[in-house]
């Protein structure tokens, strides 16, 4: 699975907000050993959201949450931008949800609050703790939350709970050598797609270091792997430290 953020709003980029929902999200996957695939943090602007979600859609593998957007002001364009994108048909009046907001706010649910509940058809409402006025999912991939943080969270905690809590073990190792990059490039290429690959180099008054760590849920795999590396430092009088 390829676990995506989208993080709706405009006051996070103007810096009138601090984001606090790819902290969350990152460390609520790890409970479970998932990660995210990508993360977006964008306008509450039509085209980049719907472009942002006709991305995830081509992935067949794609899990995505998305924040903020799903309220009733002119500036909230999740719903029906999810209905078109994920759906292909017009957003739907949502009985449940619909009986939820008049009973909430009865008189006052009308003209504006009662359109929340036009949500993209064969919506499923995620419940909100804090006021029940509900985000909502489509396939059990998609799932839309309100952008404040004490409701949202509570709903994404769930899901994760009770859709993807299988746990996925991972095996890293890494190492430090005191070498530059370049000199590691031909073996760094014969490290094959199944293993996660990363080089991060260092630059400090000692000179040039570089970080190389490999992950996957195959241990043997791994190994053989990092052996390439260590091999290949022991043979050339490189110092290196595992870390």
């Amino acid at each position: 699975m390829n676990f995506y953020a989208c993080i709706i709003g405009s006051e996070i980029l103007n810096g009138r907000r601090e984001d606090k929902h790819f902290e969350f999200l990152k460390n609520e996957l790890q409970k479970y050993g998932h990660e995210l695939f990508a993360s977006f943090i964008i306008k509450d602007d039509e085209k980049l959201i719907k472009n942002i979600y006709k991305l995830v859609k081509e992935d067949d593998k794609s899990v995505m949450f998305s924040f903020g957007g799903i309220g009733a002001t002119p500036d909230d364009l999740t719903r029906a931008i999810a209905a078109e994108v994920f759906t292909s048909k017009p957003i739907k009046r949502h009985k449940q949800f619909e009986k939820d907001i008049i009973e909430r706010f009865g008189d006052e649910a009308y003209p504006h609050r009662v359109h929340m509940a036009d949500l993209p058809q064969n919506a499923d409402l995620l419940q909100n703790p804090i006021n029940n006025m509900s985000g909502f999912s489509l396939q059990d991939r998609f799932f839309f939350t309100p952008g404040f943080p004490q409701m949202s969270h509570p709903m994404i905690s769930s899901v994760i709970a009770r859709l993807f809590s299988t746990s996925v073990q991972k095996y890293r190792v890494t190492l430090l050598a005191k070498t530059s990059e370049n000199t590691l490039i031909d073996l760094m290429k014969k490290v094959p797609s199944e293993v996660e690959f990363s080089s991060l180099p260092i630059l400090n008054a000692e000179g040039a270091s570089v970080e190389i760590s490999l992950c996957a849920s195959d241990k043997v795999l791994v190994d053989k792997n990092f052996k390439l590396f260590t091999d290949f430092l022991e043979n050339s009088n490189i110092a290196y430290n595992i870390i």
